[in-house]
């Protein structure tokens, strides 16, 4: 009995761990996408001339990020928004705005 509580309070702990492991970037992502609501809109969704990239495919935001992070895009500002950061948390980005509701 005490061995079957000790692997059950043991694959609790590691589940709470991976739960934690999942949430921490997830937090880190959203703080982010917070940033590009300032033009983009809430959730991506935006009320301006600026286009919304809210429920937009993942890869189609991801290629023109890395374009605009590699000068292959034209941009007034978004160029040096995406040198900020590395290609993976841009991966991070459009995985989250891929998701939202359109």
């Amino acid at each position: 009995m005490k061995r079957t509580l000790g692997l059950v309070a043991a694959t609790l702990a590691l589940l709470c761990g991976s739960v934690q492991a999942q949430t921490a970037p997830d937090v880190q992502t959203r703080a982010w996408a917070a940033s590009c609501a300032a033009c983009h809109g809430t959730g991506g969704k935006s009320n301006s001339a600026i286009p919304s990239i809210n429920g937009q495919d993942k890869q189609v935001l991801l290629t023109k990020l890395l374009a605009y992070k590699r000068d292959q895009l034209p941009a007034t500002v978004m160029h040096q928004h995406a040198k900020g950061y590395t290609d993976a948390e841009l991966d991070r980005l459009a995985d989250h705005f891929s998701h939202q509701p359109k």
